[in-house]
């Protein structure tokens, strides 16, 4: 029996303590799917939060079998939708100050971030499902509900979009 699932059964027979355990055992990964997402930290955070809270709501009906961590991100999908349904609070800045270690890397993933988000919303979930969170190309699936080529294919032509659009910003920076 594996962790999560010895988890479970333990949460099923009532000892709730061990809820805690799973929250914190997925929280981070369902934190940074979150902060794909959205247009904060604090939204993040905010809907990370809201994730766990629907799970503990409805965690008794089962509705999971016995895949949470699929089940856990089908809920963050759908938050983060609400979320991005209301009005953005504020938006980035253009320039970020480089006084943090790490800001280059920074730098890279907000790049990265801005070719996503320039692709269509349903390349851009299973982008960020697969190579922001290292997720397999079935769980991408099973959190969306898109059969396993449908995904393959998106996958494919995301990342052909980001791939031209690299060359072609790569094209424009060598002309100036």
């Amino acid at each position: 029996m594996t962790r999560e699932a010895s988890l479970l059964k333990k949460i099923e027979e009532d000892d709730l303590t061990r809820l805690d355990q799973l929250i914190t055992h997925y929280y981070g990964d369902i934190f940074r799917y979150c902060l794909w997402h959205t247009d904060s930290r604090q939204t993040a955070e905010d809907a990370a939060q809201e994730t766990f809270l629907k799970f503990v709501r409805y965690y008794d009906r089962k509705s999971y079998g016995r895949k949470i961590r699929a089940y856990l991100y089908k809920i963050a999908v759908n938050v983060c939708i609400d979320l991005s349904k209301r009005p953005p609070m504020d938006q980035l800045p253009e320039e970020l100050p480089a006084c943090e270690p790490g800001y280059e890397d920074a730098e890279h993933n907000a790049d990265f971030l801005q070719l996503v988000r320039r692709l269509p919303k349903d390349q851009q979930n299973l982008v960020v499902l697969r190579f922001g969170q290292d997720l397999t190309i079935r769980e991408c699936a099973e959190i969306t509900g898109l059969p396993l080529r449908t995904v393959q294919s998106r996958l494919r032509s995301a990342l052909k979009k980001i791939k031209m659009e690299i060359q072609k910003r790569g094209i424009e920076d060598e002309s100036k």
